[in-house]
């Protein structure tokens, strides 16, 4: 199910507190948005403290942890078209693109793993996502697989990147969170 219209509005930026005004500008201005506060944020600002502290995380999943940016977005993608979040879907097609993953390649992730054309590699990120999503962990086959290449860090950087935005994909589809001009809905 999907909600065409938010639960809950995005704040207007004028309406938040001074501190909370000060960091979604500081969001705006770090490039994501394009110079605008994105749904998400002026959404969050609805709970300034809630916001601040996700953010810390949020950041080392996205920008900070050991995951290659190329994977950490296969594994992203995945998971917002298994939740159906269009949001995050969305917004991670943009980053995708930015990490050199094809349009071709981001329309797979919606046929998964199993599709022709993934590496072994790339199929397995895809089916840890899956795997996690499913069954709460990843199997071992595909442990296995990731464990060729990825080191323990790297490893346990997925699945909190994985989880991240399952909790992510369900704050966005509860609240009715709308995409952002430009952003492109699900497959």
């Amino acid at each position: 199910m999907r909600l065409n219209k938010p639960r809950i509005e995005p704040l207007e930026i004028e309406k938040a507190d001074p501190e909370t005004r000060e960091q979604l500008g500081k969001l705006a201005a770090g490039g994501l948005g394009g110079g605008r506060v994105l749904n998400i944020f002026a959404t969050l600002a609805h709970h300034p403290e809630l916001m601040r502290r996700w953010l810390v995380f949020g950041n080392h999943v996205l920008g900070k942890s050991t995951l290659p940016a190329r994977e950490r977005e296969l594994a992203i993608l995945r998971v917002g078209y298994l939740c159906q979040s269009e949001y995050e879907w969305g917004q991670h097609v943009l980053i995708a693109r930015r990490c050199d993953i094809s349009d071709a390649e981001i329309a797979r992730v919606a046929a998964g793993p199993d599709a022709a054309g993934w590496s072994a590699a790339d199929a397995a990120v895809i089916r840890a996502a899956d795997e996690l999503h499913a069954d709460q962990m990843i199997g071992d086959a595909t442990w296995a697989e990731l464990a060729k290449t990825w080191n323990r860090q790297q490893l346990m950087d997925l699945v909190f990147a994985i989880g991240q935005y399952h909790l992510v994909a369900m704050a966005l589809n509860t609240f009715g969170v709308q995409r952002d001009p430009g952003v492109p809905p699900l497959p």
